[in-house]
């Protein structure tokens, strides 16, 4: 809900938002692509990939996670995506 907002105001909007949360004792489903808010905000985190759910993590754990424990997780995930050389030389041979 950030995402063209520039940093201050991005911010205020955040604040306002968990102010609101924690007054009125509410539920609420962020979805960001910021690692940083998606690691400081919030009780629980789901990472997403490719419509699964990879990590589910609250309480205690949640609260010891870093934006760049989640970059390197996603890193981790997306080096898995990335073709072998075998089957670069095969796509390349079939489409080149």
């Amino acid at each position: 809900h950030t995402a063209a907002l520039d940093p201050a105001a991005a911010d205020r909007v955040v604040q306002a938002t968990a102010g609101l949360i924690r007054a009125d004792r509410l539920t609420a489903l962020m979805v960001t692509h910021s690692l940083t808010q998606a690691a400081s905000l919030g009780d629980r985190l789901l990472l997403v990939h490719r419509g699964r759910i990879v990590l589910d993590v609250q309480g205690p754990a949640k609260r010891r996670l870093s934006a760049d424990d989640l970059a390197a997780r996603f890193d981790a995930l997306r080096r898995g995506d990335q073709l072998d050389d075998e089957a670069a030389q095969t796509l390349a041979a079939l489409y080149c």
